[in-house]
């Protein structure tokens, strides 16, 4: 009874995001037992004025190791420009970042706001994912209502009506290539940029137990779906052969044997990079080096939270997104943001094995409650639900 109760309010959880509702009725999670017994110690208060890092900066580099740690937190929110403050993803483009909120897409440039809403072409206000082509510079945007291509600042609409479209309830789009990859509410498709072709991929014609695909990656020839309660589907791009991998344990919330593969049937994202596959699970998550499988949670690890919207892989780091704050790992060290309840100030809590170090913020990350990141250089962006953080790197 109690899995099922589980099981029920998650499924209810993603039904509330995807018509952008989910953010007002979200309650504080509890905070994690590994959290209530970690022996913190006390160091350096990394603040945002004019003494930007009192104390000295070398106490954080020498804790973290190869590991970034961002300080001076700048947050934005619709007082800043912004055109709401729940924010669901964002992405660096070069000079520019740009923001997917429930009223629109936020484009910050040259220090100030600009946003674009359905007047102005888009399928849907409410934008839940980004990302941009390398080969030509176009943006594409999942929508709760079809997929944009913003290119020559112009918005084109693919939708089931007008293409092959396999839902228009788009989580997450990522573009490999010349190829256009979309996870939707009716299962994964395909669009050649090159052929104007698109492949749908269902339990149909794939292992899914289900349509409902939640997000996915690619990397050398291979695409990662994120498949509700499927596990996670590889596709190989050259033999266009599939191959599943599911939890042993079934819908076991308790991992019975560790690291015999993916932690959780139920995944919401993967994020490939550094030979890595990373997974992100309601239950925790894995790592894969292409042999091995290797899970993490919050009660043994650095892990904010097992519950997890999003996660996304830059070099060895991977960024994860969970309903109690933000975490960074790299396989060795772990980095983890949050917010304290009453005011802006917060910590970075420093992991590696069982040591703990804290390190005061202030001010710190948004929110605790993070759908959307991504890292370029010094700066990391966090889409939260009560708006748009920037960090800066401590050297």
């Amino acid at each position: 009874m109690k899995n099922s109760l589980k099981y029920i309010i998650a499924i209810l959880i993603t039904a509330i995001v995807a018509t952008g509702a989910y953010m007002i009725f979200r309650k504080p999670r509890v905070k994690a037992v590994a959290e209530h017994h970690s022996e913190a110690r006390s160091g350096k208060d990394y603040h945002n004025d004019s003494d930007k890092y009192p104390g000295n900066s070398s106490d954080v580099i020498k804790e973290s190791g190869e590991m970034p740690v961002y300080g001076n937190w700048k947050t934005f929110t619709t007082k800043d420009g912004l055109p709401s403050d729940k924010a669901y993803a964002v992405r660096i483009d070069g000079d520019r970042v740009l923001v997917g909120t429930h009223d629109g897409l936020a484009v910050y440039e040259d220090g100030k706001w600009t946003t674009y809403t359905t007047e102005d072409g888009l399928a849907h206000n409410g934008i839940v994912s980004i990302d941009v082509d390398q080969l030509t510079g176009d943006v594409w945007i999942g929508t709760l209502g079809g997929l944009n291509r913003w290119s020559s600042g112009k918005f084109e609409t693919f939708n089931q009506f007008n293409s092959g479209m396999p839902n228009d309830l788009v989580y997450n789009v990522f573009c490999y290539g010349k190829d256009i990859w979309v996870a939707t509410g009716g299962g994964a498709g395909h669009y050649n940029t090159q052929t104007k072709q698109w492949e749908i991929f269902t339990e149909m014609n794939a292992p899914m137990h289900e349509p409902w695909t939640y997000a996915l990656s690619a990397g050398d020839g291979k695409v990662w779906i994120a498949a509700w309660g499927g596990g996670v589907i590889e596709y190989n791009t050259e033999t266009r052969h599939f191959r599943d991998y599911v939890d042993p344990d079934g819908f076991m919330e308790i991992d019975l044997q560790p690291d015999d593969g993916v932690v959780h049937d139920i995944t919401t994202a993967t994020s490939y990079d550094d030979s890595i596959l990373w997974v992100s699970t309601y239950f925790g998550m894995s790592r894969y080096d292409g042999k091995n499988w290797k899970g993490y949670f919050d009660h043994d690890s650095g892990l904010a939270s097992n519950f997890i919207n999003f996660l996304r892989a830059e070099g060895p780091v991977v960024f994860v997104c969970s309903d109690n704050g933000l975490s960074s790992f790299n396989g060795e060290t772990w980095v983890t943001y949050k917010k304290n309840d009453n005011d802006e100030n917060g910590k970075a809590i420093i992991t590696n094995g069982s040591e703990k170090k804290e390190i005061p913020l202030s001010p710190s990350i948004a929110h605790n409650f993070i759908i959307g990141v991504d890292a370029k250089d010094d700066y990391l962006w966090v889409a939260t639900s009560k708006g748009v953080a920037r960090g800066e790197r401590i050297h």
